[in-house]
């Protein structure tokens, strides 16, 4: 397996510590606004790779992708039009890119399977894999069973790039539920359950204020699945928010017609989906009193999600 380096849009690794041609997968540039943002990690990671970039491809709106309009490099679309990014990647694509020698990928299930496809010549890992990676990545439709296990597993071991890894391996090897990968991703899918049940014990002290969920979580409390405790909030109002470690989740239903980036006067970012530090407090709950209606009225435009923390 050639390189790989996990990151997110506001942790990318040194240029320098990359080898050879690079392609970069499911990493949305960072926001405009905040720290650190788009001038102090995408731009610098960008004019360091220089000529060795061979293809960026993203699927998150961001105000400064006008700026790389006819560059080759870059293959960059919304998250509205392309709900998950292994969908962007195909064939005649990698064919086209030529030979490449070091991946750079988001590290949760888009970024790993948007990598295994391309190091498989733009083929699915298994058939239906990139339906699995839409209804992962937005939180819509069916997911298959196998995928679900994967799914679970990443979200348990999120920060565990080892990890990673394996799952690469499981899905470029072609997906032997008898192997040794597959009995240590179903061992990390059954570990999940412990971080979702932690999410719905603090999903008990949500206050609802509005159209807004929110709920603070103590910085000594056991690890938990944001995700999950974000979505638990959006069934008791429109917006959900988790207050931890000194910044504000908030979400909001892929399909709900909500921009969260411009609500909060952020540029580029998820529009579902935003962590801002605790300065925005008074901007989340603001949320709250307004209407669904005017929710979707003051909203526009997409992006994507800076990280992921379980």
């Amino acid at each position: 397996m050639k390189p790989v380096f996990f990151a997110n849009p506001r942790k990318l690794p040194e240029t320098k510590e990359i080898p050879g041609r690079v392609v970069v997968l499911d990493i949305a540039f960072a926001s405009v606004g905040l720290s650190p943002g788009y001038d102090d990690v995408t731009e610098p990671f960008i004019n360091g790779l220089g000529n060795r970039l061979a293809k960026w491809i993203d699927h998150h709106d961001h105000p400064y992708h006008a700026r790389f309009e006819g560059d080759p490099r870059f293959l960059l679309t919304t998250k509205a039009a392309h709900p998950a990014c292994p969908e962007l990647i195909s064939p005649e694509l990698v064919e086209a890119t030529g030979e490449v020698d070091s991946f750079v990928c988001h590290y949760d299930f888009d970024g790993l399977f948007s990598t295994a496809k391309w190091m498989l010549g733009g083929r699915e890992p298994y058939p239906g894999s990139d339906r699995d990676a839409r209804a992962v990545d937005s939180r819509i439709g069916e997911i298959s069973d196998m995928g679900s296990v994967i799914d679970r597993g990443i979200r348990a071991r999120f920060r565990k790039s080892s990890f990673k890894l394996t799952v690469l391996r499981f899905l470029l090897s072609g997906c032997d539920t008898r192997s040794q990968e597959w009995k240590e991703i179903r061992a990390a899918a059954q570990e999940y359950e412990a971080t979702a049940e932690q999410a719905r014990k603090l999903a008990e002290k949500y206050e609802v204020m509005g159209s807004l969920a929110l709920v603070k979580v103590p910085g000594h409390s056991p690890r938990f699945d944001k995700t999950e405790l974000l979505m638990i909030g959006q069934n008791m109002a429109p917006v959900s928010a988790v207050v931890h470690s000194g910044n504000i989740a908030v979400a909001a239903r892929f399909d709900s017609g909500i921009d969260l980036l411009t609500l909060l006067g952020v540029a580029g970012g998820m529009p579902t989906r935003v962590s801002v530090p605790l300065s925005y407090m008074q901007k989340v709950l603001a949320i709250g009193a307004l209407s669904l209606e005017e929710l979707r009225g003051q909203s526009s435009g997409g992006g994507h999600d800076d990280d992921q923390e379980t």
